[in-house]
């Protein structure tokens, strides 16, 4: 028996690796910025349809999510799976095919089809990988999460090469089944750990300052009912918030910090590096230090990052720029691995699918705070303002931290 269940344990790390590997495909509707050009030069979309179109497709990724997670106990990983690849290569087929006559058609087609099938993907795909490392909840999010955040460095960048007026349908039709046939193979692939699995047990000690651990299993009504899940909402609503509006003006944040155009686009292009850091290391320090120290650090990167771009526009300082611009993508990392360990360490395994999605709703509000930078910068005519209200919602997030107990 030892060396059988040595086996069937040793098989979670291929599919750690597969599951990270489907992610970076399916992490395709966060290259929107790179692979909207054909719509704006072809079919002269304007910047504010193409931001609507974002917000569409982030819409319809939580809902897919809560989906995924609300039939999770009545349908099968693989059922969900492949019902999510067929609607991510209907979403891609369809938008290839757009005339240009209606923007309404890519709402419907990449926001709706394509975000609500990736939506499924990330909830069903995360929830059977986690459920393979009890005793490694942080690392196994970090990591695969960590494919998510990069593919505009690497999917997302080779796309861009063959966005030309001749060539972007066949891309996007290409993106397509890829995607798909990558997601419907680890529907085949991949599978729940039975019942008579031996997983090692989690680790989580009580250390000296009293960390937040739950030991039972909670519903989605006993969850909702829940303060300290109220005040996890909060606190991942207001620091992905942070990371929404420095990844939304990068580019622009720098250019007002005296950075060149070309500086300023390397640094975006790179910039997804950070972001994975930030999934990776949180999820380290969530199986190393636990909940309560890793929620302080990430408040405090929270913090020092917006402070960081408001002292960059008062000093006219490039490397403070770049300094904070890089701690609101690492901060902004944190969200999506301290979402899934948080939600499976605090409310238990059982309805992990279920209780997770609806902690990600907070993702339709986050994207609000690009919109009311875009806002104040129109009136002021900076984002200096923008910043130092971010760093004070992230010292309301650190409140917020404080008061989370286990109830």
């Amino acid at each position: 028996m030892g060396n059988k269940a040595e086996t069937r344990i040793g098989i979670r790390w291929v599919y750690l690796a597969v599951g990270t590997v489907v992610l970076l495909f399916a992490g395709i509707v966060y290259a929107w910025s790179i692979i909207k050009a054909p719509f704006a030069r072809d079919f002269a979309w304007n910047a504010g349809q193409l931001g609507l179109n974002y917000t569409i497709t982030i819409m319809a990724f939580c809902i897919g999510g809560f989906v995924s997670g609300l039939f999770s106990k009545k349908t099968s990983y693989m059922l969900r799976m492949l019902v999510a690849g067929l609607l991510v290569l209907a979403g891609f087929i369809i938008t290839s095919q757009i005339s240009g006559k209606s923007v309404f058609t890519l709402f419907i087609s990449y926001g709706i089809l394509s975000g609500f099938g990736i939506g499924v993907v990330y909830n069903a795909l995360v929830s059977l990988v986690i459920a393979w490392f009890p005793d490694k909840k942080g690392l196994a999010s970090g990591v695969i999460l960590t494919g998510f955040a990069l593919n505009s460095l690497t999917i997302g960048n080779i796309a861009n090469n063959y966005l030309g007026v001749d060539t972007w349908r066949t891309t996007y039709l290409v993106l397509g089944i890829v995607t798909a046939a990558v997601v419907i193979a680890a529907a085949f692939l991949l599978k729940m750990p039975s019942a008579s699995t031996v997983l090692p047990a989690d680790k989580v000690k009580v250390r000296k300052t009293q960390d937040i651990i739950e030991t039972k299993d909670y519903s989605i009504g006993q969850v909702l009912s829940r303060v300290s899940f109220w005040l996890l909402f909060v606190f991942f609503m207001l620091l992905s918030s942070v990371g929404s509006a420095a990844i939304s003006f990068a580019k622009d944040i720098l250019k007002d910090t005296q950075a060149t155009d070309v500086f300023a686009v390397a640094f975006v292009g790179i910039a997804s590096i950070f972001n994975a850091v930030g999934r990776f290391s949180s999820g380290a320090l969530f199986d190393g230090l636990g909940i309560r120290k890793t929620q302080f650090i990430t408040s405090a990167i929270a913090i020092l990052g917006p402070l960081a771009v408001f002292l960059a526009f008062r000093t006219h300082s490039l490397a403070l720029g770049v300094i904070g611009l890089c701690l609101c993508y690492v901060s902004y990392g944190f969200s999506p691995t301290g979402t899934t360990a948080f939600s499976r360490a605090l409310f238990g395994p059982k309805n992990f699918a279920l209780n997770l999605s609806i902690l990600n709703l907070h993702l339709i509000i986050a994207p609000f705070a690009a919109t009311l930078a875009g806002k104040i910068k129109v009136l002021t005519g900076s984002f200096e303002t923008t910043f130092l209200i971010l760093a004070g919602l992230s010292v309301i997030g650190l409140v917020v931290n404080i008061f989370i107990k286990k109830k």
